[in-house]
């Protein structure tokens, strides 16, 4: 435990000095000036622009050589001080606090949705490889894949909000307002986990302890439940780590599209006013979050097959 914990914080670290360095240096290469903008949002694009740009430049210590910018960040981020936002001047990490709050949620329930829905259809589909709910399986799972997660919201706010008038298209605040978003990420989800599953179970089916209690006369649900669930759970528990790519990169999009105040929202509007300490504090978050699911789902998949433990 200890070995894998010191593992664990060290890639956190090297996550930490790569994602903060790559966005130092990808918002100093975008066009224009940094100082211009920030002056045009706090104080309006009026006659004297320029003037309140230079203010903001000293401010803000912008006409500093980018090597004494970078050092200063990370020793502020050794002191764990994310800096403040150059836009509202409120700290980083405070921000943060409000907007995580709102991803976890999103990230839970959209879980939680891909765990009720993709297992279930994959045991369904890997009791009998290639029947009818095998090949349903696959061709639903194909399609949810295909569609690009903006693409899928826009058809669930369409038909669900638009058309049927059951739920708001956007907002945060309420469990009404969740349900679209999660439904989005979990969807995607659930079409990879279901075939995983899929596999996973067809696998497990045909070992040779399952087809020996099998011949001993145990009935189909006990055989699954016994010795079916937990051999073929690891698998599907591993991949979970491999899905925390694709719900860090669709909460980006599904928060823009729904107006969620989450993480990834605050990630785009923090590009477009070129507020670097928040966008480098927001993609740190997001990559600490990543090093976190994979650490948690690597302890999981120890508990359920202590088989490499033992190695």
């Amino acid at each position: 435990m200890r070995r894998f914990l010191l593992l664990r914080l060290a890639q956190a670290g090297i996550v930490t000095l790569v994602v903060g360095a790559a966005c130092f240096a990808l918002m100093r290469m975008l066009p224009g000036d940094p100082a211009m903008r920030i002056a045009a949002g706090r104080y309006g694009p009026d006659a004297q622009i320029a003037q309140a740009a230079e203010r903001v430049r000293l401010e803000l210590g912008l006409d500093r050589p980018l090597a004494v910018q970078f050092l200063d960040w990370l020793g502020d981020l050794a002191r764990f001080d994310l800096g403040h936002s150059l836009v509202t001047g409120a700290p980083v990490l405070e921000e943060l606090k409000v907007q995580l709050g709102a991803s976890a949620w999103l990230a839970f329930w959209a879980v939680a949705v891909s765990l009720l829905i993709g297992p279930l259809a994959g045991v369904l589909a890997g009791m009998r490889p290639g029947g009818m709910a095998d090949r349903a399986g696959l061709a639903l799972s194909i399609g949810l894949r295909a569609v690009p997660p903006f693409l899928l919201a826009l058809g669930l706010m369409l038909v669900f909000a638009v058309g049927l008038r059951l739920l708001p298209a956007a907002g945060y605040g309420t469990a009404r307002q969740m349900v679209l978003p999660a439904l989005t990420l979990g969807l995607g989800l659930a079409a990879v986990s279901s075939r995983v599953t899929r596999n996973a179970v067809a696998t497990v089916t045909h070992a040779p302890h399952y087809l020996f209690a099998r011949h001993k006369g145990l009935p189909e649900a006990a055989l699954i439940r016994r010795h079916g669930l937990r051999n073929a759970a690891t698998p599907v528990i591993a991949y979970l780590g491999v899905q925390a790519i694709y719900l860090v990169e669709g909460v980006v999009v599904v928060e823009s599209i729904f107006a969620f105040p989450g993480i990834g929202h605050a990630l785009v509007h923090a590009i477009v006013e070129r507020d670097v300490p928040m966008v480098q504090g927001t993609a740190l978050v997001m990559g600490l979050m990543f090093v976190a699911i994979t650490a948690m789902v690597d302890a999981i998949t120890a508990w359920l097959d202590p088989r490499p433990r033992s190695a």
